[in-house]
């Protein structure tokens, strides 16, 4: 049995889910149930990142404690997750204990290596404030494309950044000029690793464009070492004597969260870790993110991971979503302009919220989110093609033909595409080409639609009973099929077809089963008026 690790990223317990989040961790959730339909072991995780700065300016801001603001919104990302059908198998955040322990355990293993110095750098202090800043309270430019950036990232050209390079420096809350006083941290020297990242990222030629432009800018670039230490007071105690008033620096912690709820699924199933994370495991690894994360997932996790020398095993695919925008411009959180995702958990059917951020994932390039188009591939799709062929096949059994489905010999055309769409539907999921995976369902949906109007069941009732039933079979074998191939996609909608039908949602060929139909058949999905 092969083990398939899905690790979706960890968003910031700083503030509430917006669409943006949804369309990056979407794959994730898709990755999991397909594989499970398929009878792989799977590991299906992630949880909130409940460190690091922008808490604690969150904090600040509220007259509250990190500890406060970070389960206030843990505690609203379960609930959205778990309106919209997200099936983690663990989903945690990294203040639990298990999460500390295991990085602590990893940190300490780690610091013994060749690739872990202790140096003294330049740490950010405003004169004003009286304070020392962390990277994300400095502000000024990026020193590689002249934007406005904070000290960590340049949100613009994707740039790590340290925040003594920042062009202008200045103190985020005051606008002061900053003067930078010494310290000493542990370094991870990236620069050493660089033969063994080139030779990693060359293994992975089939990672989506963006994460094969940066990953190689960044390598080609000349990889800087990097500080895995902060003066901090809210975040994991560095494990090192002569650090007591230090913390991980949050990226060299909440990065290694995919492997310590990885280890507690394994101990929670009995399962040695060696055998989902061991670098000769019969595993695949999949790690779901938006762009801005994709050098903490292709460089600063293999590095950690390499550094550690423990025999872990890399990524194996980097699933790595582009941006979505709103109405045509750039969400954000700070001017309000977003639509968030416990309103739209709250309002709207879970399926027709999937099924929009799939049909129109940003795979490749930034896609547009609006509530006009939203409507349209609602009423038009999910009620007017995938609703209506279920409703209209099997209200007409129940109606005309005694709820009885006649178990019938599937016509030849129909059983070919049928067979032919698991393989190629199973293909494209696996290497993360979920919206063409989800057009070729819908493709068979129309095929469908169209196979019940050229047949007219409506007429074949009173003229020709068997031609009639003979309709109907194929239709209900069609649906069958089509509800288990949606339900990696739609798995609200595929449950209820399910029930009706009595089938499994195993990935693999469906015989309708169900002599009767039970149950009265509703409406698969509602208009949006």
């Amino acid at each position: 049995m092969e083990n398939i690790i899905v690790g979706g990223a960890w968003p910031y317990a700083n503030g509430p889910l917006h669409i943006g989040h949804l369309a990056a961790l979407l794959p994730g959730d898709i990755l999991a149930r397909y594989y499970r339909a398929k009878g792989n072991r799977v590991f299906y995780v992630s949880g909130s990142d409940c460190h690091g700065t922008p808490i604690t300016i969150r904090a600040k801001q509220e007259n509250s404690t990190p500890e406060a603001i970070s389960e206030r919104y843990h505690k609203e990302f379960c609930d959205v997750f778990e309106k919209l059908g997200f099936s983690y198998d663990l989903y945690t955040k990294t203040s639990d204990p298990r999460h500390k322990e295991f990085v602590s355990e990893f940190h300490k293993k780690l610091y013994r290596s060749d690739y872990i110095e202790e140096r003294t750098v330049k740490q950010a202090f405003c004169p004003k404030c009286k304070k020392v800043l962390t990277d994300r309270l400095v502000i000024g430019a990026c020193p590689t494309c002249g934007s406005a950036t904070r000290g960590d990232q340049c949100d613009v050209c994707g740039e790590v950044l340290d925040a003594d390079t920042v062009v202008n420096a200045k103190c985020s809350d005051c606008g002061e000029g900053l003067i930078f006083r010494e310290t000493t941290q542990l370094f991870i020297q990236l620069s050493k690793l660089k033969t063994q990242l080139r030779e990693f990222f060359d293994l992975h030629p089939y990672w989506r464009k963006n994460a094969i432009s940066f990953t190689k800018r960044y390598i080609d670039e000349g990889l800087r070492d990097r500080s895995i230490t902060r003066d901090l007071d809210w975040g994991i105690d560095v494990p090192k004597d002569g650090y007591e008033n230090k913390k991980i620096y949050i990226w060299a912690e909440n990065v290694l969260g995919y492997l310590s709820a990885s280890a507690t699924l394994c101990k929670k199933r009995g399962i040695d870790f060696k055998e989902v994370y061991g670098k000769e495991s019969k595993s695949r690894h999949y790690y779901v993110h938006g762009k801005d994360n994709i050098p903490f997932h292709t460089i600063i996790l293999p590095a950690l991971l390499l550094a550690h020398g423990g025999g872990l095993r890399l990524p194996d695919d980097i699933i790595s979503s582009e941006y979505i925008t709103l109405e045509g411009k750039k969400i954000s959180t700070s001017q309000n302009w977003a639509v968030w995702a416990k309103e739209l958990a709250e309002k709207y059917d879970p399926d027709s919220i999937r099924y929009f951020f799939i049909a129109n994932g940003p795979e490749k390039r930034d896609t547009d989110f609006s509530w006009r188009e939203f409507k349209k591939q609602n009423n038009s799709e999910l009620v007017g093609a995938w609703g209506n062929f279920v409703n209209r096949t099997l209200t007409f059994a129940v109606k005309y033909l005694d709820r009885e489905i006649s178990h019938v010999v599937v016509d030849l055309n129909v059983k070919r595409r049928v067979s032919k769409l698991y393989t190629s539907v199973g293909a494209k999921i696996e290497r993360g080409a979920f919206r063409e995976a989800l057009e070729e369902i819908f493709q068979i949906v129309r095929f469908g639609n169209a196979y019940y109007d050229s047949n007219q069941p409506w007429i074949t009732r009173v003229s020709d009973l068997n031609k009639c039933r003979n309709t109907i079979g194929n239709c209900s074998y069609l649906i069958a099929n089509i509800a288990v191939l949606l339900q990696p996609f739609l798995p609200f909608s595929s449950a209820k077809v399910a029930e009706w039908l009595g089938i499994t949602l195993k990935w693999k060929e469906q015989e309708v089963t169900a002599e009767r139909i039970a149950h009265d058949i509703s409406i698969l999905f509602s208009k949006i008026q």
